[in-house]
């Protein structure tokens, strides 16, 4: 179990860029590149809103502003 645990502390990012490389890849050749790229959007814009949640950011603020009234 050491070797495992010294390869996921010191080459995670590695790791899980490669992880993700596949899986589009994986997507692109099932499903076409564009299709893949839409999913592969999604996702970033889920891990924004994601990161976003864990911060406690206060997104009723933000949709306040942005549908108040002009």
């Amino acid at each position: 179990m050491g070797i495992i645990q010294e390869i996921l502390e010191k080459h995670l990012g590695k790791m899980v860029g490669i992880l993700l490389g596949l899986i589009f890849g994986w997507f692109a050749i099932k499903y076409g590149f564009f299709k893949a790229l839409f999913v592969a959007g999604c996702a970033v814009v889920g891990y924004y809103f994601g990161k976003r949640l864990d911060e406690k950011f206060d997104f009723r603020e933000v949709l306040s502003r942005f549908f108040r009234d002009r």
